[in-house]
């Protein structure tokens, strides 16, 4: 998995390209915990790239957003791709997150 960090105006755009499984999430979770530590509140997670989201993945997306949550920070995601968006449906996660066709969206919607 290659994630790559952007801080924009109002939130840091994490873009994440490969695969999401037990052997990377906590890559995923690495560089949410440093973007939180420096202090940031909202986040966008571009999903275009992602090619695969294991239960592992999941998980750790589901960790990363309760934790962002409670503490009245923000996450939403932009550009989930076909079989990526099957996964999120099937689970329940597109009535979790606040999913979006585009990171203009996303940022729209930060508030």
């Amino acid at each position: 998995m290659i994630i790559e960090t952007t801080k924009l105006i109002n939130a840091s755009l994490l873009t994440v390209s490969g695969r999401m499984d037990a052997l990377t999430t906590i890559q995923f979770e690495t560089a949410i915990e440093q973007l939180v530590s420096s202090g940031e509140e909202a986040f966008v997670i571009d999903f275009n790239g992602l090619e695969y989201i294991s239960s592992a993945g999941l998980r750790s997306l589901l960790s990363t957003g309760k934790h962002l949550s409670s503490s009245n920070k923000q996450i939403h995601i932009a550009n989930v791709s076909e079989s990526v968006k099957k996964v999120f449906d099937f689970s329940g996660f597109n009535t979790i997150f606040h999913i979006h066709n585009s990171v203009d969206s996303a940022l729209t919607a930060i508030s």
